[in-house]
């Protein structure tokens, strides 16, 4: 069976989930905070598939694994929307170091992307991909430790999770892709707005309905 970093993340995002999520960035609406996780799900996937693109990279990103997300943060997910980890976990849940570990300088700009995709402000975007990012990690790294997945392993996984949304006709995977590898004028924020939003808005209307 063929692993899809996708569906495993999907499957972490119950309906009470994305509820508490709604509520502890202020309130937001439910749908804009749904489609917000889709996209920022697609888009730190992309990240991470980029990352380990390279030797180096993909060594970083296991090394990463091995020493801070061996998935334990997945067993109180309310406890770490809600920001009651557990002292030994702090590295794992440090949300906005692994973003800016993932994202470097693109992150504004994927905020401001997701939040055109979604409706949803840039403030709270940005605050429920620093909710995300150690979920995404999180799943990231017990697949790895349940699966067995040495470095080159890890690799072949985002590089077919990202293969497989693109093959599903998902918009966001391409628009962030090309994002990920714009040359970091933000651009790829005009694009979306220009080209792509319209699209995608009617992509995850039918998806959520």
């Amino acid at each position: 069976m063929s692993l899809n970093l996708m569906d495993m993340l999907q499957g972490n995002m119950s309906d009470a989930l994305i509820d508490q999520l709604s509520n502890q960035i202020g309130g937001a609406d439910r749908q804009q905070t749904a489609k917000a996780t889709e996209g920022i799900m697609t888009t730190l996937m992309g990240a991470l598939a980029k990352n380990a693109s390279t030797p180096e990279g993909a060594s970083s990103l296991f090394n990463a694994l091995e020493k801070d997300h061996d998935g334990g943060i997945l067993n109180d997910l309310s406890g770490l929307i809600g920001g009651n980890v557990r002292p030994e976990q702090q590295r794992a849940a440090n949300g906005m170091g692994i973003l800016k570990h993932l994202l470097g300088g693109k992150q504004n700009g994927a905020i401001d992307m997701i939040s055109q995709m979604s409706g949803l402000d840039s403030g709270k975007t940005g605050n429920l991909m620093s909710m995300l990012a150690p979920i995404i990690m999180g799943t990231l790294g017990q697949t790895k430790r349940q699966q067995g997945l040495d470095v080159g392993g890890i690799a072949s996984l985002l590089t077919n999770s990202v293969a497989t949304q693109r093959g599903s006709n998902n918009p966001t995977m391409d628009l962030v892709t090309r994002m990920l590898d714009a040359d970091g004028d933000g651009s790829i924020v005009d694009d979306v707005a220009s080209k792509g939003l319209g699209i995608l808005s009617r992509f995850l209307g039918r998806k959520r309905r």
